[in-house]
């Protein structure tokens, strides 16, 4: 393929084949949607028995003979009337629902062999142009994305221009399930979620895995610190007065609501509105600018079920939230601030990372002045970090610029992570004011960004891109003490209570168990150190190591092994 619109071609006719293959196994079927998506294609169907493993089978065999036939694409237009009418006949009740969302246009449909399909294209030449695809699975989906709608059933399948891109795409999945953090959450003994009793979308973070996370907030407060922010905390239930002002109110935006007193509250989404009100508790200067907010602030969002996904997709989360207010002429410098410190939390896991610059959408607010100030204060700033970045015009939200960051990981996929966004909105809308060195009062710049963007989602990024062994400055235990025997135990004490010292994170392995098979648990746990001792590691004072990665290094003192994991900690520190 020469691009990424005759690939999305490719998947969406590879979609009118897979549906064109459905309807000739099971003739009863009833079509939904079949759009091309980033990885594939799906197609909904409804029908009165589910998809099987087998059927997927069935279903690729008949796809590859209508391959083959190499089925023309035609496309044809007919007027509302016309459509309706064809699709009355063709007994299409989701098809005929769809085309009311287009009463007054002329309508497209495409036409391979005895299969015909409202779309709007476009397609290949031919079904033969189609060489390598796979159907991958099967899952319910709601129709039209409404949990109030009928459940479908819905059919992914992938497709690519070569084979060896679609065997380099099923590897790839392969790998990812191997490391699926919600599998691996659960072996390492990091977090749970507890649809039936507790609701779903709702994390709940074992030791283990609190450990993880408590280390990257120290971390995070400290690098925030070191940048002139300041850490605030806000109400997580507020009066919907605040969510009107803003506007997420009138958006209806997923939020929780209850009563108090007589009084609506809604629990908050984010955490903007209580970093303006404390911005406001004071009169403001143009001295005191700018000012930096920080905050790990727990939010709520009613994300529909059918879109909630382990960590990566939940219903609460912590947001590593930030905001900055300053005036038009401090935006350049703030934002190269920002760019150091979002290059210095990213770089510490590795990440290496793409930069997107996105302008002036067709809705939005605010003056011409401002969203040319902003967008060139962005502009500016990367090119002065030297930071290659992709324009992606229009893309920015309708209160101004922004720049969104996108990492690989250790498998080759694509995640979306930081943003900084310029917001001319909220200033006018809560009236925030500063008086300017003209003595004028002002309305100040306001900067929205979050690095990790949640830690929930953070944690399960984590969890695939390391494969669960995280680095040693962030792993749960950077140690664990094995005693051979029992008579051993005391001095493994000694041993972990001197690491601990250091301050390091070290546990004893007490267990009445053999020595091999609490070797094996501390690999499966994928602890970094693993610190063996037996009568002559007693009697002279040292311990066998182990690491995770390299086996078995040979027997070396306490002392020298405690320096020898501080200083692989500073490494990555």
């Amino acid at each position: 393929m020469s691009s990424d619109a005759d690939l999305h071609a490719l998947r969406h006719s590879a979609s009118h084949i897979m549906a064109q293959a459905v309807r000739k196994l099971f003739p009863n079927v009833k079509l939904g949607i079949g759009p091309a998506i980033e990885d594939g294609f799906y197609y909904d169907f409804k029908t009165g028995t589910p998809f099987t493993t087998d059927d997927l089978k069935k279903i690729e065999t008949e796809m590859k003979s209508i391959i083959k036939s190499k089925e023309a694409f035609e496309r044809f237009e007919l007027s509302y009337g016309e459509a309706k009418e064809f699709l009355a006949k063709q007994n299409e009740p989701l098809k005929l629902e769809l085309l009311e969302d287009h009463r007054d246009e002329t309508i497209s449909f495409y036409r391979n062999g005895d299969f015909t399909d409202l779309c709007a294209g476009p397609h290949l030449e031919h079904t033969g142009q189609l060489k390598a695809f796979k159907l991958l699975s099967v899952a319910g989906a709601y129709w039209r994305g409404d949990e109030k709608n009928e459940m479908l059933q819905r059919i992914y399948g992938t497709a690519f221009a070569t084979k060896d891109d679609l065997q380099a795409y099923l590897t790839q999945l392969e790998e990812a399930e191997k490391r699926d953090h919600r599998k691996l959450g659960a072996e390492l003994d990091l977090f749970s979620i507890h649809h039936k009793e507790a609701g779903p979308g709702l994390i709940y973070w074992h030791p283990r895995g609190s450990i993880v996370r408590r280390v990257i907030e120290d971390f995070w407060k400290n690098t925030h610190e070191d940048h002139g922010y300041q850490l605030v905390y806000t109400p997580h239930l507020v009066k919907v007065d605040m969510w009107k002002t803003s506007g997420h109110y009138q958006m209806q935006y997923p939020m929780y609501f209850t009563e108090i007193d007589g009084d609506e509250y809604g629990v908050k989404p984010m955490n903007c509105p209580g970093h303006i009100m404390i911005y406001k508790t004071q009169t403001r200067s143009y001295r005191d600018l700018p000012i930096r907010q920080a905050e790990m602030g727990t939010v709520y969002r009613h994300e529909k079920s059918g879109v909630l996904h382990g960590m990566l997709r939940v219903r609460g989360f912590t947001q590593d939230d930030a905001h900055v207010f300053c005036t038009p002429a401090q935006l350049l410098d703030e934002m190269l601030g920002i760019l150091g410190l979002i290059d210095t939390i990213l770089g510490t896991f590795g990440f290496q990372y793409q930069a997107y610059l996105s302008t002036r959408p067709e809705k939005s607010v605010g003056s011409d002045e401002n969203w040319e100030m902003a967008t060139n204060a962005l502009r500016e700033a990367l090119d002065k970090k030297g930071l290659p970045y992709i324009e992606d015009p229009g893309e920015g939200v309708f209160y101004g610029p922004k720049i969104d960051f996108k990492i690989k990981d250790a498998i080759g996929r694509t995640w979306q992570l930081s943003t900084v966004q310029v917001d001319f909105n909220l200033p006018e809308r809560f009236d925030m004011r500063f008086i300017d060195s003209d003595g004028e009062q002002k309305h100040p710049v306001m900067i929205h960004r979050a690095i990790f963007g949640s830690f929930e989602r953070f944690m399960g990024i984590l969890i695939e891109h390391f494969a669960g062994a995280f680095p040693i400055w962030c792993a749960p235990e950077q140690a664990i003490v094995i005693p051979i025997a029992d008579r051993h135990l005391d001095y493994c004490k000694e041993v972990a209570k001197k690491i601990r010292a250091a301050g390091l994170r070290a546990v004893v392995d007490e267990r009445n168990e053999k020595l091999g098979y609490k070797i094996r648990s501390a690999q499966k746990q994928k602890i970094p150190y693993m610190l063996v001792a037996g009568d002559k590691e007693v009697e002279e004072g040292r311990v066998s190591v182990r690491t995770r990665a390299e086996g078995d290094q040979g027997a070396a003192p306490v002392q020298e092994v405690i320096d020898a994991i501080l200083a692989q900690v500073r490494e990555f520190k």
